[in-house]
């Protein structure tokens, strides 16, 4: 932990200090910023920077550029963010003020075959005791979880979880009790998802061992095709989504309950109805975060973040509103941290997309407001 806390400190020498809340940005369309002059200086060293500055250029809605497919993302305690590459494996740590991202560690053994590669990332639920990450990442042979402190060795938390050359899962997120959910995909295999011996095409269930909670298995929930991200409402009542990335039919946002089967690929008596069914052309879905009864579900092929007000009662009270739609590309990954940020990671460099000079990017932006206005 002190070499942890060493090299966090060391990444913020560059301009970033957790001292206090960060100046969120305000709603409207973002202002043109130029380069610093005598009346607007650049920020001294030591101090947060104000939105403008930094390596990420004018616009104020981007915190870091350059990167390789930015998958996975968790927020730290002191309010910057870890992001992990799909392709090369580095965690990099990005600031709100814009600091110049600094690169921590390459997870070794990673497999970049198909669509495989670092694809999750999580917080230990004891972090600030043991400064563990889990990351959900694809070998030669397998998709796995593991664990490791920064610049520590990957120790196994969960193997042998299927491996294809598409549908390799990813979703990787922590409940409030401390056990971890873990979602994967069928490889392409659509007869894994409801084979009740496979790991392929499920939600997992598991303790930070990666020991089954239940005493059925590790496997929550089944009939998936390809489970990228999973996502908590912190609701009372604990309400638990997922989204399911499909090739054959629409994208699916579902609530999971446990023993429940989603219907891939065959719908039966006890399948549960999607929440929401977004059309592929729209959809791509690749992130998904949620506050009470809002869930953002970032949409790589549908290039923008859809935001889904649900009822309580498994299904939605409008159609989705369109954040961020057209205007960065490819999006992926979407994490609200506490002060009502929505951090959002591009695709653009993943073999399909259109990437501009300075893809892809990391961004942190405000969140629709309570009157349906957004800052775009």
């Amino acid at each position: 932990m002190a070499a942890l806390a060493l090299l966090l400190a060391a990444c913020g020498e560059d301009g970033y200090e957790p001292a206090g809340p960060f100046r969120p940005l305000p709603e409207g369309p973002p202002p043109q910023v130029g380069p610093p002059t005598e009346s607007t200086p650049a920020p001294s060293p030591g101090d947060p920077a104000d939105p403008g500055s930094g390596t990420a250029g004018g616009d104020p809605n981007v915190v870091a550029t350059g990167l390789t497919v930015p998958t996975g993302l968790v927020v730290l305690p002191d309010g910057s963010a870890v992001v992990g590459e799909r392709e090369t494996g580095r965690l990099l740590q990005v600031f709100p003020d814009r600091s110049p991202a600094q690169e921590l560690m390459v997870v070794p053994g990673i497999d970049t075959a198909g669509d495989g590669g670092l694809l999750g990332l999580a917080l230990s639920p004891t972090f600030d005791e043991d400064g563990l990450f889990y990351a959900y990442v694809s070998t030669a042979t397998d998709n796995r979880v593991v664990r490791f402190p920064l610049a520590g060795t990957p120790n196994p938390v969960i193997t042998g979880i299927p491996r294809g050359e598409v549908h390799n899962g990813g979703g990787l997120q922590f409940a409030p009790d401390g056990t971890l959910y873990v979602g994967t995909g069928d490889t392409g295999n659509p007869a894994l998802a409801q084979d009740p011996a496979s790991l392929g095409g499920k939600v997992l269930h598991v303790d930070v061992f990666g020991q089954p909670v239940s005493g059925a298995g590790p496997v929550y929930s089944s009939g998936f095709s390809d489970v990228t991200a999973i996502c908590p409402s912190g609701d009372e009542a604990g309400t638990l989504y997922a989204v399911d990335e499909s090739s054959a039919g629409p994208d699916e946002l579902d609530e999971l309950v446990q023993g429940s089967d989603h219907g891939w690929p065959a719908a039966g008596a006890g399948t549960i109805a999607p929440v929401l069914e977004i059309d592929n052309a729209q959809g791509g879905l690749g992130g998904c975060a949620a506050a009470g009864t809002t869930v953002f579900l970032g949409a790589l092929d549908g290039q923008r973040v859809a935001v889904v007000q649900v009822d309580g009662n498994g299904g939605v009270t409008e159609d989705p509103a369109e954040l961020l739609a057209g205007r960065y590309g490819r999006l992926r990954t979407v994490v609200l941290d506490s002060e009502g940020g929505l951090w959002v990671t591009t695709s653009n460099r993943d073999g399909i997309g259109t990437p501009a000079e300075d893809d892809d990017k990391v961004l942190r932006i405000l969140p629709p407001s309570s009157t349906g206005s957004s800052p775009l």
